[in-house]
């Protein structure tokens, strides 16, 4: 089985890509680039519209590197050469532009210790939104269908992921059992191992980790491989542990925010991102997946109906 490398965001032209889409892939890119390239993608960040309008020994300068390493970055990311990266700044910034009124208004996108209840409302909702938005436009939709028919023809699928991943890792295995697949949650890491002896050809191991450098996360998924199973990876980050390791990889693209530590907005995105998956898969047995939903759904509603009592007699 060839596994598919995603240190490298996969090459586009920015002329086909969304207009949001060259600042979404920045922002996956990068925890997992150089130092030098690293210094570039905050310059590009902090303001793309100035940025589009510099020459690219300009934005050296500003990033304390070379033209070089710009024309780097420019690969790493997925546009062909500097001019590309101008023009898909351009685009990228007006949209920002555009999209400013509405962050202004909710007094940025931050929380802060003074927000009110009803600001603190819009803003989160505002991130998850964003979020959402962000991570369609992202993902590989190619990489999802190659997930999509590893698991719908998977023997077992095994699932990894601990803290809030787990929880989202819960929901697949709950959907996918709903539907009669042999699906497993593991959110402990010995249980974990132990499981992955058990895998092999014809099985399915999907991680769920943000930051895609959780060990006890990345070290089943890497077990699992070397027993020959279909791996999937569920990251923020492309260029991340998990993602080598996997040998499909599917992203989200969350911002972080001060209260990142409470997995808020990336709970959201992975979410979405389970939804796609789980539904393709129900699809591609669409009659039997309806009839096994339908017949789940009146298990739970048939036990949850009240069980009526006669009356009792006056002198009971």
């Amino acid at each position: 089985m060839v596994r598919q490398s995603s240190s490298r965001v996969p090459e586009q032209s920015a002329q086909d890509a969304p207009p949001a889409d060259i600042l979404t892939r920045v922002r996956a890119a990068r925890p997992s680039l150089a130092p030098s390239e690293r210094r570039v993608a905050d310059v590009v960040l902090a303001d793309p519209g100035q940025v589009a309008e510099l020459s690219i020994n300009a934005l050296g300068g500003r990033a304390s590197t070379s033209a070089a390493t710009v024309m780097r970055f420019c690969r790493t990311i997925g546009t062909g050469n500097y001019p590309q990266l101008r023009l898909a700044l351009a685009a990228a910034a007006a949209r920002e532009h555009a999209l400013g009124g509405e962050r202004a208004a909710r007094g940025g996108t931050d929380i802060s210790p003074t927000d009110s209840l009803d600001r603190i409302v819009s803003k989160i909702i505002y991130n998850e939104v964003r979020a959402l938005e962000d991570s369609g436009t992202g993902l590989d939709v190619d990489a999802l269908g190659r997930a999509v028919d590893a698991v719908a023809k998977a023997r077992r699928i095994d699932i990894f992921g601990v803290g809030a991943s787990a929880f989202v890792g819960q929901d697949l295995h709950q959907k996918l059992h709903r539907i009669g697949r042999m699906a497993f949650i593991w959110s402990d890491r010995h249980a974990a191992l132990t499981a992955t002896a058990l895998l092999g050809p014809g099985d399915v191991a999907l991680a769920v980790s943000h930051s895609g450098e959780t060990e006890d996360t990345t070290e089943p998924l890497q077990a699992a491989a070397a027993r020959g199973a279909t791996t999937i990876a569920l990251t923020n980050d492309p260029g991340s542990t998990l993602a080598t390791s996997a040998d499909l990889v599917l992203t989200t693209c969350a911002r972080e925010t001060p209260f990142r530590s409470g997995a808020t907005v990336s709970r959201i995105a992975q979410l979405a991102v389970i939804d796609c998956l789980f539904v393709g898969v129900a699809q591609r047995s669409y009659d039997a997946a309806t009839t096994a939903l339908e017949e789940t759904y009146g298990a739970v509603r048939r036990r949850g109906r009240p069980t009526r009592r006669p009356p009792s007699s006056p002198g009971a």
